[in-house]
């Protein structure tokens, strides 16, 4: 078969179809399609690309598509293959994007996430509960939960911050003052 660009596109768009599952399910579909039916590439060049894909950052199977493309037809062979892999997902991420925003409007939906939403408050509320004996066990844990929680309630700063400085205040209160605060339960 004819190394033409739209072959190439046509041969990765055909995979990305039947790609589920990752770059791993990738590599029966290429050897069947490239090796076996067409001839493009040997076992050995299969082997190197899907190395090198693992090897380099990205998706192993747009990378295993740029590799085949690249040795096919150069620049402009990878560009075809990219592009016929990373089609089929773009486009299910496009009609699934569009039925979630009509589902997600649905008022049997809405409330459905009304009745999840108070579900996880009550999940939040149960997990306070059980961590506060464990976690305010003193003046100083107290002080610093009630910073924590006015910092984050209402002052919107980011939880992140506030758990990076709890962190460090308490390294630093473990060694300015060690030991001052054990058996003192409130």
């Amino acid at each position: 078969m004819n190394k033409s660009l739209y072959n190439i596109f046509k041969l990765f768009f055909y995979v990305g179809v039947l790609l589920l599952g990752g770059g791993y399910v990738i590599l029966p579909l290429l050897q069947v399609e490239l090796i076996d039916k067409r001839r493009w590439i040997d076992d050995n060049e299969l082997c190197e690309y899907y190395a090198l894909s693992q090897s380099v950052p990205g998706i192993i199977s747009a990378n295993m598509a740029i590799f085949v493309g690249y040795k096919l037809r150069k620049f402009w062979g990878a560009l075809a293959a990219i592009f016929g892999i990373i089609l089929p997902a773009f486009v299910s991420i496009v009609i699934l994007a569009q039925l979630m925003t009509i589902i997600t409007h649905m008022r049997f939906v809405k409330s459905m996430f009304w009745g999840i939403g108070i579900g996880v408050l009550t999940l939040i509320f149960l997990a306070v509960k059980e961590m506060w004996p464990k976690s305010v066990v003193n003046r100083r844990t107290g002080w610093m939960f009630l910073g924590a929680f006015l910092l984050s309630a209402f002052c919107k700063v980011s939880p992140i911050f506030i758990i990076v400085v709890a962190i460090l205040g308490a390294i630093v209160v473990a060694f300015v003052k060690p030991n001052e605060d054990e058996g003192e339960e409130e």
